[in-house]
């Protein structure tokens, strides 16, 4: 993919990489982080009223899964529609660090890895 970005500051705060993202590459989406107008999203909320980088520095819950603001039924919906493992995301960010993590997804052109 053209002009992906291996930034840190592209993980979304679900585990989304933002770097790989067409809309984020064509100029149309800041980014989660960035994106003022994205108050609907309550994982954007938590994160940034508890100082998360993302939902791997989550205290409360040790599996994304068991959050019901992680594991909603708009998020099912998007996962299967587009194969989107946020929760294996935040499983490499736990294990690997966010540098790593941000240098996997855009050397591959991931905005998500894969449900298998």
């Amino acid at each position: 993919m053209e002009n992906i970005k291996n930034d840190t500051k592209l993980i979304a705060y679900c585990g989304l990489y933002c770097g790989a993202c067409r809309l984020y590459i064509s100029g149309k989406c800041p980014g989660c982080a960035d994106n003022a107008k994205a108050t609907w999203c309550k994982i954007r909320s938590c994160c940034i009223e508890n100082n998360y980088q993302s939902c791997a520095d989550c205290k409360q819950f040790a599996n994304p899964m068991d959050c019901k603001k992680f594991n909603n039924f708009i998020s099912k919906v998007f996962g299967l529609i587009f194969r989107s493992d946020r929760a294996a995301c935040i499983a490499k960010i736990k294990q690997d660090g966010p540098t790593a993590f941000a240098a996997f997804m855009s050397s591959n052109g991931w905005q998500s890895i894969k449900r298998k």
